[in-house]
C-alpha cells in the first residue's frame, strides 16, 4: 500500500512548511489527486487518520487535522487530430479519429492544494 508512504511524505512536507511559516496548528489539508494516479482515496484517508492521530507526527501541528481529496480528471490529447478527451472513458484510443497516437496530459498528478491553519 503506497498510500501510507504518500501520507508520510505529505506530513513531513506540511510540518516543514508549518515550521518555516510559524504555523502552530493545521486544521485541514486539501490534496488534488489525479483519477489515474493509482492512489486509492479511501486508503489514503484511512492512512491519514491513523497517522495524524497517532505517533507518526513529530509535533502536534497536524494532530486531528482533516484531509480533503479533490479528484482531478484524466485528460488525453490525440497527436493525430489534436483533440482532447476524457481518458477513463476512452483509454488510449482517440474517440474522434481512432488513433492510438495519444498522450496523457493530466490526471496522474498529486499536489497539496490548500492548507488551513488556525
Amino acid at each position: 500500500m503506497h498510500e501510507l508512504g504518500i501520507v508520510f511524505h505529505v506530513i513531513d512536507r506540511l510540518e516543514e512548511l508549518a515550521e518555516e511559516n510559524g504555523v502552530s496548528r493545521i486544521s485541514k489539508v486539501t490534496l488534488e489527486i489525479g483519477e489515474v494516479s493509482g492512489v486509492v482515496h479511501e486508503y489514503l484517508t484511512d492512512c491519514w487518520a491513523w497517522a495524524v492521530n497517532g505517533s507518526r507526527v513529530r509535533s502536534d501541528v497536524l494532530r486531528g487535522s482533516e484531509l480533503v481529496i479533490e479528484p482531478l480528471p484524466a485528460v488525453t490529447v490525440c497527436n493525430s487530430c489534436g483533440k482532447t478527451y476524457p481518458t477513463v472513458s476512452h483509454g488510449r484510443i482517440c474517440p474522434f479519429c481512432r488513433s492510438e497516437d495519444t498522450v496523457l496530459v493530466s490526471g496522474n498528478e498529486m499536489s497539496i492544494k490548500e492548507i488551513e491553519a488556525c
